[in-house]
């Protein structure tokens, strides 16, 4: 185009394209702003209540800890009724199995045992961590009966959360208090069970609701007493409400967010963009001055090439996004440990591999299609898919192996095909069931898995899959890989193979998947020396592995015991006697078994068939079978009763069965409790 031309162009059309730019671009920030302002204030909304959801967790932790404890001193204190001296102990024992500072007491109805005085309230609470204080407070200037957790304890057979108060009796802090009902053994209501929540740490809770700077947050009682008001720095600015209500208590809490904090970002924003308008449509008006001077092959050229480019990298996040990238995957379990990875030869590839729990069994499987790039990437993804939707509903390999063939046969018009390994693990009894459908042998323990030469998917959609079985023991690891691995070639294309791959295996002592997954990565790296990459990788290691806490003879450690057994994901009912039964064996292994010496305390925890929970405490120290000492006499006073018996009686109390052995010079104690 000439000088001339690209004037008259300029003079003529440009000045309307200017125009029409404007416009556009105002209308287009227009739109973006607005948008993104709706998407701010609802990312504003699930912050906030994905905040308030932890704090309300968080409380609701503490309240049905406090109602397990109150349950459970009730129980102890049904057993103890015809000796006041056993409640006192029945009132620190429970303290003790809880590391909150609280405060716990059973009030009993007046004169119920007349040699105590109208009043009997036995009470221990926590003044350190290290120190319980237990006394009897009921007195007439401490009337119990006419506060309100007592009166709604005696007539309301359940847990019930009174409203908060000061409590100058017992832990001399604001508390609310949860009470429990105690029976007699005709049924009638002789006392009631307090247990103490102070309020103070509400102010850690307020550490979670800290959704945006200078936001602020409120909780009201059930009958909207102000427990944590709201300031009065919010008055006559606009701002959004956010609001919880926990169930156990009836409390709301709210977040309030002025709306000036939430939008200042797009505020700010909004001003930038309209500066870089301005500046933007000065640069566009020089563009356009110069537009005479390109090609239309040169444009068509770069804009070809650059959808291309990025439908790729699109491709690529969106087949990522398709294979679990959160590891460890599991973290309420502690049997499993799986980690996997791809590494595509291409943008794209057909490597998949995929694994999720259903019902206590791990789905998960390895595949490799046929060929590279987006029609390979096209049929991994529609594997997948069918994976995870066959696996909802069955569970034998064989069938989900033959559902997916017959779907992958029925759309396979390129002809392809993929190698595919599908297995499905009981966690509960380490049961393998699979299917391996012309895929690569996996290796169990540093040996090759038996597989059945089952054809490839999508081949034939009639084949009939046959499935095996074999039996996973604790500790077993099942490594799968891609013939990606055992062909990867170096400079001189000399392949990896599989010998080279069982010897890396073999010389791996740290089992973790991932740790593994790396070093047989960086081994292959090593052995191809920088050679091009001809084909995808994958990878993808299962470690089925017993649940178990070694611990040193040291009492520090016992706060850790705790910790575990939290994270066993057992029934939340059973956390309290699992915790008191396993720390009082665990308390007298630490203390005798090693006596001026130091040693370790083994705790392991394994789920049978049939649901039982069952924990096994082994030492090496002096050889004890606790299960010998006689059973304790508890109809004795406190003075009367030999030291010593009651923590096995205890145990024995919250467990069904104990065993004991002595096995290779160690003490063996099983622990069961049926479910």
């Amino acid at each position: 185009m000439a000088k001339k031309d690209t004037d008259k162009w300029w003079k003529g059309s440009g000045l309307w394209v200017m125009i029409v730019a404007a416009v556009v671009l105002e209308a287009i920030s227009c739109i973006q702003y607005f948008t993104n302002r709706a998407a701010i204030k609802y990312e504003a909304e699930q912050r906030a209540m994905t905040e308030l959801r932890k704090a309300e967790l968080e409380i609701e932790m503490h309240t049905i800890e406090m109602e397990t404890a109150a349950k459970a001193l009730a129980l102890l204190a049904e057993k103890h009724l015809d000796k006041p001296d056993s409640i006192f102990a029945a009132t620190r024992l429970a303290v003790s199995a809880i590391r909150a500072n609280t405060s716990m007491a059973v009030a009993f109805v007046p004169d119920y045992y007349p040699k105590c005085g109208k009043y009997f309230e036995a009470c221990s609470s926590r003044i350190t961590e290290d120190s319980i204080y237990t006394r009897q407070i009921g007195s007439a200037e401490h009337d119990y009966t006419q506060m309100e957790w007592f009166q709604n304890g005696l007539v309301i057979d359940s847990c019930w959360w009174c409203e908060p108060y000061l409590d100058d009796s017992g832990s001399q802090a604001y508390v609310v208090s949860c009470s429990y009902p105690v029976h007699n053994a005709k049924g009638e209501v002789v006392a009631v069970v307090c247990v103490d929540l102070a309020l103070d740490y509400l102010q850690k809770v307020s550490e979670y609701l800290q959704v945006y700077p200078n936001s602020y947050y409120s909780i009201r009682s059930s009958k909207g007493l102000d427990i944590v008001p709201v300031p009065d720095t919010i008055s006559g600015r606009k701002y959004n409400i956010y609001h919880e209500e926990i169930d156990a208590t009836g409390w709301h809490i709210e977040i309030i967010i002025p709306e000036e904090i939430i939008f200042a970002g797009i505020n700010r924003i909004g001003r930038l963009v309209g500066l870089l308008m301005i500046i933007g449509l000065a640069l566009l008006a020089f563009i356009l001055s110069h537009i005479a001077k390109t090609t239309r092959e040169l444009v068509d050229s770069n804009s070809k090439n650059q959808r291309m480019e990025e439908e790729l990298h699109i491709a690529r996040a969106i087949q990522s996004a398709m294979l679990p990238k959160v590891f460890p995957p599991f973290s309420d379990r502690l049997d499993l440990n799986v980690y996997g990875m791809v590494d595509p030869a291409k943008e794209v590839g057909g490597d998949l591999y995929d694994f999720y729990v259903r019902h206590d069994k791990l789905f998960f499987c390895i595949g490799d299609v046929s060929g590279k790039g987006v029609p390979a990437s096209l049929v991994m993804a529609m594997t997948r898919s069918l994976f995870r939707s066959i696996t909802a509903h069955e569970e034998n390999a064989a069938k989900i192996v033959s559902g997916m063939n017959k779907a992958l046969s029925d759309q396979n018009t390129q002809n392809m095909f993929l190698t595919l390994f599908l297995g499905v693990l009981d966690c509960t009894t380490g049961e393998l069931n699979y299917c391996n459908a012309g895929h690569n042998a996996p290796v169990l323990n540093n040996a090759f898995l038996s597989v059945l030469a089952n054809l490839p998917l999508g081949i034939e959609s009639d084949f009939v899959y046959q499935a095996q079985t074999t039996q996973m023991a604790f500790d077993d690891m099942l490594f799968l890989y891609t013939d990606g691995l055992t062909e990867a070639e170096n400079a001189d294309h000399a392949q990896y193979g599989e010998q080279r791959m069982l010897q890396t295996l073999a010389a791996i002592t740290d089992s973790r998947p991932r740790e593994v997954i790396d070093r047989v990565q960086a081994s292959v790296e090593t052995f191809v020396n920088g050679a091009e990459q001809s084909d995808d990788l994958t990878m993808l290691v299962v470690r089925y592995q017993r649940p178990a806490i070694v611990m040193r003879n040291d009492i520090q450690q016992i706060p850790t015991l705790a910790e575990w057994i939290e994270g066993l994901n057992i029934p939340v009912e059973l956390n309290m006697p699992v915790n008191l039964a396993l720390e009082e064996i665990v308390t007298n292994v630490m203390l005798y078994a090693y006596p001026g010496k130091s040693g370790q305390v083994l705790v392991e925890f394994v789920r049978n068939s049939a649901g039982s929970l069952i924990f096994t405490v082994s030492d090496s120290g002096i050889a004890f079978d606790p299960t010998q000492q006689a059973e304790a006499d508890i109809t004795l006073s406190a003075e009367e009763r030999p030291i010593g018996g009651l923590g096995i009686h205890l145990v024995r109390q919250l467990m069904d069965e104990i065993r004991y052995c002595r096995e290779e010079d160690k003490n063996v104690l099983t622990l069961i409790k049926h479910i």
